[in-house]
C-alpha cells in the first residue's frame, strides 16, 4: 500500500496500531504496520523504560510509536492525596458496594491502589512517559511518533517532539478539533468516529472522515479511526480521503495479547470480547470522566441504575475506579470486566495471531479495490 504516511514512516502498510500490550504492539510493526503502545497503563517511567527496551530488542529494527494521554491545558493537579480528598465520600461507598454485589474479590495482599495502573491518567506521569519515550528516541531512533489521546498535546511537549524527530499525532471527533490541532503544530489528525472504542465524539466515522479531511486540506494527513476492523473498510477510509488506519480494539483478541492473561487460552477480558456484537457497548462517562465506548456488562449496568451517582471529572473517576478496575481485572467474571471497546468488537470473533490479522486485512483491501475498480469502463 502506497500512501504518503506509509512512505513517511516506512512501512508496509499504513496500518497503526494502537494497544496497551508491548507483545501486539512489537507483531505490529513486525508485520509491516506501525505498533503504538499505550502508556497510560505505566504509573512509574522506570517500567515503561523497561518495556520500550522489550520493543527495541522485539521489533526487527522496525518503527514504533507510543500514545499518551495528556490534556492541552496544563491542570492544577495536586499530589494524589489532594485528589483523593476531593473524592465524595457516597462515590467510594457506591463502588464499594457494586463490586461486593457484583462478587468482585479484593486485590491480593500486598497489591495497593498506587500499583493499579490509575497513575498514568495524570498530567505529570504522562510527561515522565514522554521524556522516556524522547529519551529512547535519542538513543536508537525507533520511535517515530507520539500519539495524544485527549486533542492537542501542550506547546512545549510537541515542541520537545519534534527537536527529537518525533511526529506528534492526536485524536479529532470535529472538524474543528482537526484545525485546532494543526493550528498547535500537530502533524497527523487521527479522525476517530463515534464507533470506536474509548474516548470519541459524537460523529460517525463515514460523515466525520471527509469532513476532516476536506477541513484540514493538504496541511496534514489523516488517520481514520472508529470501526475499523477489515480491509474493506480500510478501503473505504483510503477511499475517503485518509492516508492510513488507526485500529484498537481488532487486536484485543490477537494470540499476542497477554494482559489480563492468567494461563492457557483466552484472558477474562478476551472471553468477554469474544462473546460481544456490535451492539454490546456503551459510550458512557464511567471509564475516565470523559465520554468513551466501553463494552456493555453488568459493571456500566450498575452505573445506569436508578440511584448510581454521576461520575466525576478526570482525573477523580480515575483515581476512583482505578482500584476496581484492577479488581475486576483480576476476578475471573467475563460479566463484569470493564474494557474500552468499539463497536467493532462484534468482528472480534476469534483468537488470531496478529501476522494473520494484517495479513487477512490486505487480502481484503485488495478485493475490495479490485471490485471497485471493476465498476469503472
Amino acid at each position: 500500500m502506497h500512501t504518503g504516511l506509509a512512505e513517511r514512516f516506512g512501512i508496509d502498510y499504513p496500518i497503526f496500531g494502537f494497544t496497551p500490550s508491548q507483545d501486539v504492539a512489537a507483531a505490529i510493526s513486525r508485520a509491516g504496520g506501525l505498533g503504538v503502545l499505550g502508556c497510560v497503563r505505566f504509573n512509574d517511567p522506570g517500567e515503561l523504560d523497561e518495556v520500550l527496551e522489550w520493543m527495541h530488542e522485539n521489533t526487527d529494527g522496525k518503527p514504533f510509536g507510543v500514545d499518551v494521554v495528556m490534556p492541552a491545558k496544563i491542570p492544577t493537579e495536586g499530589s494524589k492525596t489532594d485528589l483523593d480528598s476531593l473524592i465524595p465520600p457516597e462515590h467510594r461507598a457506591f463502588v464499594e458496594r457494586t463490586l461486593d454485589d457484583l462478587g468482585v474479590p479484593p486485590l491480593p495482599a500486598g497489591q495497593d491502589r498506587v500499583n493499579t495502573g490509575v497513575l498514568g491518567w495524570l498530567h505529570s506521569v504522562a510527561r515522565s512517559h514522554v521524556d522516556v519515550a524522547i529519551e529512547h528516541t535519542r538513543k536508537y531512533g525507533q520511535i517515530k511518533l507520539i500519539a495524544n489521546a485527549l486533542g492537542s498535546p501542550p506547546d512545549d511537549v510537541i515542541a520537545q517532539a519534534h527537536d527529537s524527530g518525533l511526529a506528534v499525532a492526536a485524536l479529532a471527533g470535529t472538524a474543528e478539533h482537526a484545525l485546532h490541532h494543526l493550528d498547535a503544530g500537530v502533524d497527523i489528525v487521527i479522525a476517530q468516529g463515534y464507533e470506536g472504542g474509548g474516548h470519541t465524539g459524537e460523529v460517525t466515522s463515514m460523515v466525520l472522515w471527509p469532513e476532516i479531511v476536506d477541513a484540514v486540506g493538504d496541511r496534514a494527513p489523516v488517520l481514520a479511526a472508529g470501526g475499523v476492523g477489515s480491509g474493506r473498510q480500510m478501503a473505504a477510509a483510503i477511499a475517503l480521503g485518509a492516508q492510513g488506519v488507526w485500529m484498537g480494539t481488532a487486536w484485543l483478541t490477537a494470540a499476542e495479547y497477554r494482559l489480563g492473561s492468567t494461563g492457557d487460552g483466552p484472558s477474562t477480558v478476551q472471553r468477554a470480547l469474544l462473546k460481544a456484537t456490535s451492539r454490546d457497548t456503551v459510550r458512557r462517562r464511567i471509564y475516565s470522566g470523559k465520554p468513551a465506548r466501553l463494552l456493555k456488562t453488568r459493571w456500566t449496568d450498575a452505573w445506569d441504575a436508578p440511584g448510581a451517582p454521576e461520575p466525576l471529572p478526570m482525573p477523580l473517576q480515575n483515581l476512583l475506579v482505578g482500584e476496581a478496575h484492577a479488581r475486576i481485572s483480576a476476578s475471573d467474571d467475563a460479566e463484569v470486566v470493564a474494557m474500552p471497546a468499539g463497536q467493532i468488537v462484534g468482528r472480534c470473533n476469534e483468537i488470531v495471531p496478529v501476522a494473520q490479522l494484517i495479513d487477512g486485512l490486505i487480502a481484503e483491501y485488495e478485493s475490495a479495490v479490485a471490485r471497485l475498480g471493476a465498476t469503472l469502463s
